[in-house]
């Protein structure tokens, strides 16, 4: 399973980043090619579904996921159970001083394919880093805009 961990300074309150963060329509906003809805649930407890879809028009896939861990405005676990996306998800919020927070995105993933999506993962990889991480670079640019309102 790879294990990914990316992090971000973001010059905002913790609150406004969790915010931001959660508000789960938004995230296309800063997450490269991707829409996200709640499927059930109120998006903001254990048990909650979201399903988001990346891509372009409609060539991609579907992200299903179950909140497991709700603890605002610290952090927030999912388990991925779609048919391309599996396995665990840990969006953690840390405070730093001056109003800043620290934004930690971990993922640990099942590859799918078998044997193909293992020999795969070491070309794919930097590309789904790069992404990640401009999808972060915006997210910092977004929460301190609204920190600014």
């Amino acid at each position: 399973m790879p294990d990914v961990e990316l992090d971000v300074i973001i010059d905002a309150p913790v609150q406004v980043v969790w915010d931001l963060l959660f508000d789960w329509q938004r995230q296309g906003e800063w997450m490269l090619g991707t829409h996200v809805k709640v499927a059930s649930g109120d998006g903001a407890s254990v048990g909650s579904v979201v399903e988001a879809f990346s891509g372009v028009g409609k060539a991609g896939f579907l992200d299903t996921m179950v909140v497991t861990h709700w603890d605002p405005p610290r952090r927030c676990d999912v388990l991925h159970t779609g048919d391309i996306v599996k396995g665990t998800g840990t969006f953690e919020l840390l405070e730093l001083p001056s109003g800043r927070t620290r934004f930690v995105w971990g993922e640990s993933l099942e590859l799918p394919w078998g044997v193909v999506g293992r020999l795969g993962w070491p070309i794919a990889r930097p590309a789904f880093l790069l992404g990640i991480r401009q999808s972060l670079n915006k997210l910092a640019a977004v929460a301190e805009a609204d920190a600014r309102r």
